[in-house]
């Protein structure tokens, strides 16, 4: 598939992306939250996904032009000063990269519709000793997002909270969790820890 091009290159999306898409339902809708320029909406779009997102950068939703012209979802708006934009929504992903506000954590992950998943993944305590973001308010502790996926009844999945020394080092950590679809299936639901493999 293919789709908008952005006006400028972008990086590359976050392995943990690449890693865990495949759980999203097919042609799904998903929020990417303080999307930026797009670097994960533009790839979402091509997949096939129907995207939204949010950002406070003005210079930001000027490069989401062509997805905005494709259909995409593109909202200006501050969500750490103002209201929550998609309140009463649901979405069969929810993406967070590189960011953090958590008085909005519940919020984030309240969007995720049954059936759907919470990826987040985002700077972790121990960043302070090797750059930047330092301040406290900016990292997440240890178990952090496992205690918020908790709270917010999802199933997890995946969790990492390390060092990762590829490309910029840095400290993260890293969730993908599920809100399981209601009603009792005919069999446990299966979350496949790898990507489907194509055909065979």
């Amino acid at each position: 598939m293919s789709g908008p091009t952005p006006p400028q290159p972008l990086p590359a999306p976050s392995d943990w992306l690449l890693r865990w898409a495949h759980l999203i339902a097919p042609g799904g809708r998903v929020l990417d939250v303080a999307c930026g320029a797009g670097r994960h909406l533009y790839w979402l779009h091509a997949q096939g996904f129907r995207v939204a997102g949010v950002d406070r950068d003005p210079a930001a939703i000027a490069a989401l032009a062509p997805l905005a012209a494709a259909g995409a979802e593109i909202v200006q708006a501050d969500i750490e000063d103002g209201p929550w934009p998609f309140a009463g929504r649901g979405f069969e992903a929810v993406l967070v990269t590189n960011y953090l506000w958590r008085a909005r954590l519940a919020e984030i992950a309240a969007a995720v519709a049954p059936g759907g998943v919470l990826l987040y993944e985002t700077f972790a305590r121990g960043q302070e000793s090797i750059g930047r973001p330092a301040r406290p308010e900016f990292l997440l502790a240890p178990g952090e997002l496992l205690r918020q996926a908790a709270a917010a009844g999802l199933r997890v999945v995946a969790y990492e909270d390390g060092f990762l020394d590829a490309g910029a080092p840095r400290f993260v950590q890293r969730i993908a969790a599920v809100r399981e679809a209601d009603g009792a299936p005919d069999s446990p639901p299966r979350y496949p820890l790898k990507p489907p493999s194509g055909p065979q």
